[in-house]
């Protein structure tokens, strides 16, 4: 593998460290103890470099009409601010700023270096990271992530400027050595016997940049609670490090303002609370304290500069609701009783979306809360609602809670999607095999015309029964039951396995019994399945898988 820092390889690393953090979340929430023992470190720098890896694909997205390639120095720069302006928590807050110290370095390596090798500037990019980090941080404490990072940047720069491969390796292996130090560095972490949670989670990312530069795997660092072999008295240590009298807020904001005010800023904060750490540059910056009086946390920004995205997070709820919390949710749109049932049967949160009335964002994100879930799978089931989802899971991911999309554009594609969901599988694997089975299924409706109008099968008068494939008039006819018939043997002229009917209130038992009939006698390897969707907007849900 080239062992080249150009735009692939950032691309590359951000895909590879959302990865890694995507698979050791959980353990690295199990872990965090310090400042606060809240459980969401890992959650907090997956959410971060999601963020990251987000703003590194726009940019290659902007370049795929043309035949150029990012230039290296707009993919660190994209990674960076994509970080910045997605930080959660205090461990997410640092490693944006991580990231920002690194791409101002690297970003230089252009005019010298067009390919990005720039082995000489790895180790000072990794220099000017940890320095950048420490000055974000109010007080900064040994045996926390500013520990392993200015570890690894020692480390890079004792490797010498050799190539960009073996200043990697170095990096790792210094962190990873400084990570195994932190119990003894942080009282609060020996007592519960850990290692620092955000280390941790650098040694993730830095392991990340290691495979793409290298395409070798460093030795993972062991996971786990290494001093308790006990769960109970683990759990118990965890809990007599958290703080009695601490901090009842999490105050965390985007905040457009000049340096001398984002100074003053400093000052009055760490007046206020504690865990101050203020990063970025250039007019943007992200705020993250932990205090009593969140109002004035949040004043103290506006009369700094303008404030936006501020999220509120007391403390206190979030460790009691912690434990109660399943791993994996599925949240649900349906358009009828009927169907909001059978999804509840099969273990999802439904919101109803009653005829002529979708959901709003905000209801969408009271179900994912309502689902009291680390992860959820979000199933829009309309593709009306790709927008109001897209909004409800920006909103849920600010409170800390993975969601993943799938674009289902109508109801059985949720029924197919939910039917191969396993809650014990890994959340991306979960989330590709739900995709691709909503993928694979052909969705169609039957509706009555309103009133006449031109369609792509031609004009409709009003009372006509529309059958619309995959969201397109096909079918125009004045029967249900004979439309119905035309759009399945087109929908079924492609291939299919299973055909899903879901009927409305209004429609006989007749109907589906006939459709059964059709689809067996014209395609005999063809299975057929109906539900009772109850009241909805349309009579006759189908779909081919």
């Amino acid at each position: 593998m080239p062992q080249t820092l150009d735009a692939a390889a950032v691309r590359s690393w951000c895909s590879l460290a959302l990865e890694a953090l995507g698979r050791e979340r959980e353990e690295i929430d199990a872990i965090n103890v310090y400042p606060v023992a809240d459980g969401d470190t890992g959650t907090n720098l997956y959410l971060t470099v999601e963020s990251a890896a987000q703003a590194v694909e726009a940019v290659f997205a902007a370049h795929e009409t043309g035949s150029s390639v990012p230039a290296p120095a707009d993919a660190v720069r994209a990674m960076a601010h994509g970080a910045l302006i997605g930080a959660r928590g205090n461990s997410g807050t640092i490693l944006a700023q991580l990231l920002r110290g690194m791409a101002e370095v690297l970003a230089d390596t252009e005019p010298a270096d067009p390919e990005g090798r720039g082995a000489e500037r790895l180790a000072p990019a990794l220099r000017r990271a940890a320095g950048l980090a420490r000055e974000a941080v109010a007080h900064p404490v040994e045996g926390t992530i500013l520990s392993v990072a200015s570890a690894a940047a020692e480390a890079a720069e004792r490797s010498g400027p050799t190539d960009v491969g073996a200043t990697v390796r170095a990096a790792y292996a210094g962190a990873r050595a400084a990570l195994a130090a932190t119990p003894d560095q942080l009282p609060v972490l020996g007592r519960a016997g850990v290692v620092d949670a955000g280390g941790r989670g650098l040694l993730a990312v830095l392991g990340a940049l290691v495979r793409s530069l290298t395409g070798e795997t460093p030795a993972a660092f062991p996971m786990g609670h290494r001093r308790y072999e006990d769960p109970a008295a683990v759990e118990s240590a965890i809990e007599s490090c958290a703080p009695e009298g601490g901090p009842a807020f999490e105050v965390i904001y985007l905040l457009e303002a000049d340096d001398r005010a984002v100074a003053r800023l400093r000052a009055r904060l760490d007046r206020l609370g504690d865990s101050l750490v203020v990063v970025g540059g250039d007019g943007l910056w992200n705020v993250h304290v932990h205090v009593d009086d969140a109002g004035a946390a949040v004043e103290a920004g506006v009369e700094a500069g303008r404030p936006y995205r501020i999220r509120i997070t007391h403390f206190g709820a979030a460790v009691e609701e912690l434990p109660e919390r399943v791993q994996r949710a599925v949240v649900a749109v349906v358009p009828g009783e009927g169907l909001a049932g059978l999804c509840a049967e099969a273990g999802a949160t439904t919101v109803l979306a009653r005829p002529g009335e979708p959901p709003a964002s905000g209801e969408l994100v009271e179900a994912i809360r309502r689902a009291h879930a680390r992860e959820v799978v979000l199933l829009p089931n309309d593709a009306t609602l790709r927008h109001t989802a897209a909004a409800a899971v920006e909103q849920a991911r600010t409170e800390g809670v993975r969601v993943a999309l799938i674009p289902t554009r109508a109801a059985v594609q949720g029924i197919a999607a939910l039917a191969v969901h396993l809650p014990d599988r890994r959340f991306d694997e979960d989330v590709v095999a739900m995709t691709t089975a909503a993928g694979a299924t052909r969705y169609a409706e039957l509706a009555v015309a309103e009133r006449q109008s031109w369609t792509m099968a031609g004009i409709c008068q009003a009372g006509d029964v529309l059958g619309l494939i995959d969201g397109d008039v096909a079918v125009i006819g004045a029967d249900l039951a004979a439309t119905a018939e035309s759009v399945l043997s087109r929908m079924l002229a492609a291939g299919g396995e299973l055909v899903t009917l879901v009927l409305g209130d209004e429609v006989p038992e007749a109907l589906a019994d006939r459709l059964e009939i059709y689809v067996r006698e014209g395609h005999l390897a063809v299975d057929t399945v109906v539900y009772r969707g109850g009241r909805q907007s349309v009579p006759l849900l189908i779909g081919v898988e």
